[in-house]
């Protein structure tokens, strides 16, 4: 998008894609909003019959017939203004919802490594912030700006069909009157996005805190956390007070031209009252139309910040929605079925992550796991098991080679297809806050009731689950807080075994157990590994004896494979991992 575009308001002519959808409520809204702008209008026409017929000719029945007008006029205007107010406002509340709708949906959609180089603080500013504002602006700021033109509009020819001299009075102050809104809405559009971005970095910086809260409290960090965090809003306030300035410089500029304009057209419409040169009731109404016109201009002034805002928010909403995501699904992708082959082969497969493009994380790599057998990955810390693993589950294509799952380059497959027929019970557990049945069911959102508990059986998980205060029912917290790592993990292995995949990844899925508590899940593991092709990210001797075959990786390469008694024999790196990582020798 060109730097030129980002400095005029036609951005938020990329809304006009969701506003289409509604263009039928859209329409009525603005027929609404023409007829109550020629009501508003048509008062003028009642506030000279008031002077001249009913004050000037002292009559009481043109002065009650003026009244009657205005009143009549008046009850038409706020019948007129409810459907304006209530069609506008529906269309934005649903623009609104679309948009969050359609942010969210790509999002969650993109690779990981965009996740990388952007917080997901500022992503949630987005789906909430600014779709918030688009909903105030789409809803009432851009409906109150377009009132405001056309009664701008109308009153300018009032005014020249009432008298010209004073039309020509009024119109001179217009070049004025532009000059501060071209001048200052460009000032306030950049401080608009710039606040908004500084409101994303707070949201950011709280969301890391809370989450992070024991860390923050064990090392006693609260205070500092208490300054950065003031700091951060001190910058952000800093920016909001310069934007409202600059809106407030702007309106009350015109706000001084425009009344300004309008003494001067009341002294010359005096003198031609008193001179007889034009009728009391001629100068009222033309009163009324100049302050009506003046009225509009100073609120298109103040609304004209608010779209500033809105194409701030746009611009950040349309800038999410254009990244493209790396991996995606071919245009003629193959089905995997039941009867397809899961044995999962790395040919020659070199890969670096996008933030750290100097160092490979896999180094041309071969491997292969068989179908239906066990495949153990140990090496130290940054030998690349779980890049393997992301590999595996397209969450990143290699720069180089091929990852092939029965004989087919994965990328070959949608990505949702492919992983629909794998399960990861990583290390760290994801659990999501609500209720055990929903964090089980995630790994098959058809699964019955029935099918949740059994999954929970063979987990080893059931027993822990009654005693909850609600059973199944009970609500996780954030996180699973609610929970101890070892059930946590317990919840996590019943996920997997309840998706019932054809590929099983564990990375190092026993790891926050207790002795007793493993036993038990690694019977689970074990029943639930038959007749699948599983990979373990192993640290435990006890978690890969029962391993086909072991895989030793250093630095993104493959070192040595074999057995455990073969691999004690032949690798130094591996017979070094034995002493300190399972504390024996064997």
């Amino acid at each position: 998008m060109s730097k030129n575009n980002n400095k005029r308001l036609s951005i938020l002519l990329n809304l006009n894609t969701y506003i289409k959808p509604y263009k039928w409520r859209v329409i009525a809204a603005l027929a609404s909003l023409l007829t109550t702008a020629s009501l508003t209008l048509s008062i003028g026409y009642g506030v000279r019959i008031l002077i001249d017929q009913g004050f000037a000719q002292q009559s009481l029945a043109d002065l009650g017939h003026a009244i009657q007008f205005i009143i009549g006029v008046t009850i038409c205007i706020a019948v007129g203004t409810y459907f304006r107010f209530y069609l506008v406002s529906s269309v934005g509340e649903r623009v609104s919802a679309d948009i969050r709708l359609a942010v969210f949906n790509h999002v969650i959609s993109l690779h990981p490594s965009y996740f990388e180089t952007n917080s997901s603080g500022d992503i949630m500013s987005r789906l909430t912030t600014d779709t918030t504002l688009l909903q105030n602006i789409i809803g009432s700021s851009f409906s109150m700006a377009m009132r405001s033109a056309l009664l701008c509009f109308g009153a300018i020819i009032m005014l020249f069909a009432t008298n010209f001299k004073l039309t020509f009075i009024v119109l001179a102050s217009v070049p004025f009157i532009l000059i501060p809104i071209l001048f200052f809405g460009r000032r306030v559009r950049a401080l608009s996005r710039k606040s908004q971005d500084t409101m994303a970095d707070i949201g950011s910086y709280a969301g890391e805190a809370i989450e992070h809260i024991k860390t923050v409290q064990s090392f006693s960090a609260e205070q500092y956390e208490k300054q950065a965090f003031a700091d951060e809003v001190e910058k952000a306030y800093e920016v909001g007070r310069q934007r409202v300035k600059q809106r407030a410089i702007l309106i009350s500029g015109v706000i001084a031209i425009v009344f300004s304009a309008i003494a001067g057209m009341l002294y010359v419409g005096g003198s031609d009252v008193i001179k007889g040169e034009m009728s009391a009731g001629d100068l009222g109404a033309f009163v009324f139309y100049a302050i009506m016109a003046a009225s509009s201009m100073a609120n298109i002034s103040e609304v004209l910040g608010e779209l500033q805002r809105a194409a701030g928010a746009t611009e950040r909403l349309i800038e999410i929605l254009q990244v493209k995501s790396d991996i995606c699904s071919p245009d003629y992708h193959e089905s995997i079925d039941c009867s397809h082959p899961s044995d999962i082969r790395f040919n020659n497969v070199s890969f670096h992550y996008p933030s750290r493009l100097n160092h490979p994380a896999i180094n041309q790599l071969n491997l292969v796991a068989e179908q239906g057998k066990v495949l153990a990955l140990v090496g130290p810390s940054g030998a690349g098991k779980t890049t393997l693993f992301e590999l595996l589950q397209r969450f990143y294509d290699p720069q180089q080679g091929q990852v092939l799952v029965g004989n087919k380059d994965i990328r070959q497959f949608a990505p949702h297809e492919l992983r629909q027929h794998m399960a990861l019970v990583p290390q760290q557990p994801a659990l999501f806050s609500n209720d055990v049945f929903h964090n089980i069911r995630y790994g098959n959102p058809d699964a019955t009731d029935e099918a949740v508990i059994d999954a929970a059986k063979k987990a080893h998980a059931h027993e822990f689950i009654e005693k909850l205060p609600d059973g199944y029912h009970s609500f996780l917290g954030e996180r699973g807080v609610r929970l101890s790592g070892g059930q946590k993990q317990r919840i996590a292995i019943a996920r997997a075994i309840l998706k019932n995949p054809k590929i099983l990844l564990l990375d190092e899925a026993t790891s926050a157990l207790d002795s007793e508590s493993e036993h038990c899940v690694q019977q689970a593991l074990e029943e639930l590994m038959k007749d699948r092709t599983t990979l373990i990210i192993a640290h435990r001797l006890s978690t890969i004896q029962h391993a086909d075959k072991i895989v030793v990786l250093e630095d993104g390469e493959l070192i040595d494979e074999g057995d455990h008694e073969s691999l004690l024999k032949s690798c130094e790196l591996y017979q070094r991992l034995v002493h300190l990582q399972f504390k024996q020798l064997e």
